[in-house]
């Protein structure tokens, strides 16, 4: 089985904003730039799932107008939920609350939020229901792909967001024979 995790088009929200769960808009003209070349690079045969969040929606929807899908949209494809940190800037933020964070970026709850760990958990448990015998391509955001790309290769959150993911950016990831573990095979810039 082979999944495509493909990151949402970019934000239009100020530089260094927390906006996690946050619906918010993006950059149109970013969104029609991947659309110049990612029809292209997805297997037409995929089954099409996304975060309903509408930054994510947004560029599902504009695939099946390019003969993907149908389109599906699940709730555990939403980016984390980072509480009161949401529509604040990074730089604004308690120092000690992002410390803490940080020194245990897999189980720490920001304030009114939920743990990465708790993302890994709704992320694994949507993969485990996808049909095996189909390739599918996620439309999500960062923290998903983070946590899937951690979680499904068998190695633990703490080293979450050490693999870059640009915005429009795609990872391959294929599950191994045994049916364990999954390796990334490719990985297709935004553009």
């Amino acid at each position: 089985m082979k999944l495509w995790l493909l990151r949402h088009p970019k934000p239009d929200v100020p530089e260094g904003l927390c906006y996690g769960a946050a619906d918010v808009p993006i950059v149109a003209s970013h969104l029609e730039s991947l659309l110049t070349h990612l029809p292209g690079r997805l297997p037409r045969d995929a089954a099409l799932y996304s975060s309903p969040l509408s930054r994510c929606r947004q560029l599902a929807e504009s695939l099946t107008d390019h003969g993907f899908g149908p389109l599906q949209t699940d709730d555990r494809l939403r980016e984390m939920n980072f509480g009161h940190w949401e529509g604040r800037l990074w730089k604004e933020l308690p120092r000690h609350e992002i410390d803490a964070w940080r020194a245990d970026i897999a189980g720490h709850v920001p304030p009114g939020g939920e743990a990465l760990s708790a993302v890994a958990a709704r992320g694994l448990a949507f993969v485990s229901e996808l049909p095996a015998a189909r390739p599918a391509i996620l439309v999500t955001h960062s923290g998903v792909m983070q946590a899937l790309l951690r979680t499904l290769r068998g190695l633990p959150l703490a080293g979450a967001g050490g693999h870059k993911i640009d915005y429009g950016q795609v990872v391959v990831l294929e599950r191994e024979q045994s049916g364990e573990r999954w390796e990334i095979t490719n990985e297709i810039g935004a553009g």
